[in-house]
């Protein structure tokens, strides 16, 4: 039995187009999942024009923010049943003995691969899944929402796992895009006052940051920053898709402060770094995410703590790939949700 998916089959610009995709065949550790909905991510963009800085093993179905029902299960998977609602992690091969995963830092492992790009995503009908990174979805949070579950947990481990956030912190989000629009959310739940930075081209996505509290600010943040002790922001959450926005974040810290870098960008970066050690500043990378970060933002999502329906631009079909990824990458909505039939 075949389907259409959404397939990336080149590494030039633009090689992206509708294939038939045969039906996967499961092994004895997982399960079949039929998807409801897939987010597109910056990073499916990216592997659309060309931009990314990650291996890919082409030709690959795109999409790795999903969730759906299982409609078949492996001879070994436990505690799963043909029906359920599930999301489901993004890493889909991962080296068990690796010093890494035995810390539950999985997502940390170097083998690691995810849906997407290492293996077939789920911008099509079915796709294979491990039993291991299944989660359940509460049947009050529909698949629209719950399949954000993904970018809202590399958001919580930004802000709440990787950055010393505290209430009545004053706290800068650069970009805001998906990543930066939930990484200032997720400040705001930690307690924080949060401006997020965007340029003139992201008006819109700065009005729809103000649904969750932030100010947006268009250019220049010195003014927001300065405004309390003259010193600059307790944290800055870089969420752009360039390095060279560090200089900036580097600016707008505080002495002591911290930079938690969550944003990819593959360009090379052309300044000096002694802001960093004149500031005493720590700098942290951010990546992916596990198991006790998922279950704690189901909890968010489900109990309505964070609502991700204002990033939400539209729902449209997978043959209506291209519209929902060009909307997203123009910056008319935050993001797009593909819905396979």
């Amino acid at each position: 039995m075949k389907s259409i998916g959404v397939v990336n089959y080149a590494p030039e610009k633009g090689s992206v187009e509708i294939r038939e995709v045969a039906k996967p065949e499961i092994g004895e550790e997982d399960v079949l999942l039929e998807v409801a909905n897939v987010g597109v991510c910056g990073s499916d963009l990216h592997q659309w024009t060309a931009d990314h800085s990650w291996p890919v093993n082409y030709p690959v179905v795109l999409g790795h923010e999903f969730g759906g029902h299982i409609v078949a299960l492996g001879s070994r998977v436990k505690d799963w049943k043909e029906g359920d609602r599930v999301v489901s992690e993004t890493a889909a091969v991962i080296d068990l003995n690796n010093p890494m995963s035995k810390q539950g830092l999985y997502n940390l492992d170097p083998t690691r691969k995810g849906f997407g790009y290492g293996v077939n995503g789920a911008m099509t009908r079915f796709v294979k899944v491990p039993a291991r990174c299944l989660h359940k979805v509460p049947d009050n949070l529909p698949f629209e929402q719950a399949c954000l579950t993904e970018p809202c947990s590399v958001a919580y481990n930004a802000v709440v796992v990787n950055s010393p956030i505290k209430p009545g912190d004053r706290v800068v989000v650069l970009g805001p895009g998906t990543i930066g629009i939930l990484c200032a959310a997720m400040a705001r739940l930690c307690g924080a006052e949060v401006a997020i930075i965007g340029l003139e081209s992201d008006r819109g996505r700065l009005e729809i940051a103000k649904h969750y509290g932030c100010e947006g600010i268009i250019g220049d943040a010195s003014a927001w920053v300065l405004k309390k002790d003259g010193l600059g922001a307790d944290c800055i959450i870089d969420a752009a898709g360039a390095s060279a926005t560090l200089k900036i974040a580097l600016e707008l810290v505080r002495p002591n402060g911290h930079i938690t870098k969550v944003g990819w960008g593959p360009q090379p970066l052309n300044f000096s770094l002694d802001p960093l050690v004149q500031k005493n500043v720590t700098l942290q990378g951010s990546f992916s995410h596990n198991w006790p970060i998922w279950e704690k933002v189901l909890s968010l999502l489900a109990s309505g703590q964070l609502d991700v329906k204002p990033i939400i631009g539209g729902v449209w079909k997978l043959t209506e790939w291209r519209e929902a990824f060009e909307q997203m990458h123009s910056g008319k909505v935050v993001k797009s949700v593909l819905r396979p039939e």
